[in-house]
């Protein structure tokens, strides 16, 4: 697991440590900013001061003056050539900052559980993601180029001030003090703004890719107007917490206004005027503090100009951090092993588990199955079989007992192991959208072509691939949109197919296709489920009756276990779920009276929930 601070500072630190030296010398060289505010004054300064102190031939000043152009000179080539190192230091270090932000964010997002990712949206996690190295870079380089600077700038100009004159000195050092107090006193009120501000775009963001995601569904309902004025509430919102908080930066900026007015502009060019009449500087040390007043104002100020947008970067920088604060709920444990499996047999052994605290719905109970069995699981929707299945795959955590799978327990092993050693055909599959090789080659990514196009031959896909006009390299579309359910469905089934595991899960994967393509995938399957522990979730009935067992649930139970013929000759549950087939289909649910309340065969009443 990542080991880094969930705080802003913490968490840069994190990356910056990384090229300290590199990061260090790039505030170094930016310094060149504080010799080119200091340098001109002090170089103009000491040519004044020559010249006046200077009595002879007009025409021989040069002598006079040319050792301090020359230093004026070489000050120029120094900064010139600090800034281009730092902007070459910079070319090299940013990218590779940004970068390693990136996937660190990425990589600890994609470790989230199969919950999280169903409760947020993805299109506010990626930009959140995207926000985040973007955001840290600005704020970054805000406060080495501009904002360190300018305080070491106005540290060393109030001591060289305070050196001519001690009243020079404590003007500006108090000037100083009320603007860093007035930001410091304000920045968190800022910050907070531009949190609110940075979260409003999240939603916004997300509403819309969601509303893109969903676009078949938009224009089947004709909804399009819908989305757009849900959309404009959110744009409304995020325009008026935008607005909020740069009037208050404005409000900030008007008090920064006054107070450099009355400090810089009044007292000190007051003060400037009574230090030349009663002789304590000379006309050189007047233009100095003139020229060295005026740059420390101006930077100051645009330093000031820059403020929002710090602020603005840190907000947007602590909006996307959250997704690093959510913690991730399955872990590996530290001395996890990978799972190995050789006799695939699956096992619950007094298990419990529940979705939320204090609301045990599966409470130590077990159930066992045999390697290379191959087992039906039925019932109603809502009534477990998904969450059975889902358990097995570590998608949640159990709260009690043990599931064991070649007798070893999953909780100990790696999550990456144990999925690896799980084939899953989904009912509902998606695609990555990219080409159709790269599709279902993701079941084995070392297939050769020839290997990912015998997979389709099998699942019945290279019939309608080939028909395609770029054929195996024509791209799914965006969750495999460009294609039918039917093809989705056929193209998960090679992608599965490819992919050498011992345990074979299948929720009602053939009910998207034709009866005849139904046939021949039903071969294939066959031929997969062989040597294999499988499990079928399905909808129809009849396609369970070769099954060696049959898991029958209901409200979360275990209600009955045995063969299609055992459980039909019981005449409980199982027997009505045959009997309310409609064209060989369940129905969706069936009212409380339909159905028994309790197992009164002794069969083990195994409780979970979907």
């Amino acid at each position: 697991m990542l080991k880094f601070s969930t705080t802003l500072a913490g968490f840069l630190w994190f990356f910056i440590r990384k090229n300290f030296w590199a990061f260090f010398f790039i505030q170094f060289f930016c310094l060149a900013w504080t010799l080119d505010n200091i340098a001109w004054p002090q170089v103009i300064r000491m040519i004044i001061s020559n010249i006046e102190e200077y009595h002879g031939p007009r025409e021989l000043i040069w002598d006079q003056i040319s050792g301090v152009v020359m230093l004026g000179a070489l000050m120029w080539i120094i900064i010139d050539v600090s800034f281009r190192i730092q902007g070459v230091l910079s070319a090299r270090i940013f990218p590779k900052f940004e970068a390693n932000i990136r996937m660190k964010m990425f990589e600890y997002v994609s470790s989230q559980t199969h919950s999280y990712f169903s409760s947020n949206y993805s299109g506010a996690l990626s930009n959140k993601i995207n926000d985040m190295p973007k955001s840290a870079h600005s704020m970054m380089m805000l406060l080495m180029t501009m904002f360190i600077p300018v305080l070491v700038t106005a540290i060393i100009m109030t001591i060289m001030f305070a050196q001519l004159y001690p009243m020079f000195g404590m003007v500006i050092f108090i000037w100083i003090c009320l603007h860093l107090g007035i930001c410091l006193k304000t920045s968190r009120r800022c910050q907070d703004l531009s949190d609110v501000h940075a979260e409003s775009i999240s939603k916004l963001v997300g509403r819309i890719v969601d509303s893109f995601l969903n676009s078949g569904v938009v224009r089947l309902f004709a909804r399009q107007n819908y989305e757009i004025q849900l959309a404009h509430i959110l744009q409304n919102e995020e325009r008026q917490k935008y607005e909020t908080a740069l009037m208050y930066i404005e409000k900030v900026k008007v008090l920064l206004g006054i107070t450099a007015f009355l400090f810089v502009g009044v007292f000190m060019t007051s003060l400037q005027i009574h230090a030349y009449k009663i002789g304590v500087i000379n006309l050189g040390d007047l233009i100095f503090i003139f020229q060295g007043t005026v740059n420390i104002t101006m930077i100051t100020w645009w330093a000031g100009l820059e403020l929002p947008r710090f602020f603005q970067e840190i907000g947007v920088c602590q909006q996307a951090l959250s997704v690093m604060k959510d913690p991730i709920q399955i872990v590996d444990a530290p001395d996890a092993k990978e799972l190995v499996v050789k006799s695939p047999s699956i096992v619950f052994e007094n298990v419990s588990f529940h979705y939320e605290r204090n609301s045990n719905i599966f409470e130590n109970k077990s159930v066992t199955i045999k390697p290379g069995e191959k087992v039906g699981l039925v019932g109603f929707s809502g009534s477990g079989k998904t969450t059975f299945v889902n358990l097995i795959l570590r998608y949640f955590e159990i709260s009690g007992g043990r599931i064991l799978i070649d007798g070893q327990d999953i909780s100990k092993v790696t999550q990456n192991s144990l999925r690896s050693q799980i084939v899953m055909i989904p009912q509902e599959p998606m695609l990555f959208h990219r080409s159709l090789m790269d599709n279902i080659r993701y079941g084995n990514l070392n297939a050769t072509d020839e290997e990912v196009m015998e997979a389709a031959r099998n699942a019945h896909c290279d019939e309608f691939i080939q028909k395609l006009k770029d054929k195996y390299h024509t791209t799914a579309g965006e969750r495999g949109q460009k294609i039918s359910g039917g093809q989705r469905q056929r193209i998960a089934i090679a992608r599965a197919m490819l992919k050498d595991a011992p345990i074979l899960i299948m929720d009602e994967a053939t009910s998207a296709l034709d009866s005849v393509t139904e046939r021949y995938i039903q071969e294939a399957i066959d031929k997969m489920a062989k040597n294999r522990t499988t499990l079928i979730i399905a909808h129809r009935l009849s396609t369970l009756a070769n099954m060696d067992r049959i898991l029958v649930f209901k409200d979360g139970y275990i209600v009955e276990d045995g063969t299609h013929e055992e459980l039909y000759k019981l005449a409980g549950h199982y027997k009505k779920l045959w009997d309310m087939q409609n064209n060989g289909f369940l129905p969706e649910d069936v009212g409380e009276e339909d159905v028994e309340e309790t197992n009164e065969e002794g069969y083990p009443n195994i409780h979970i929930i979907e």
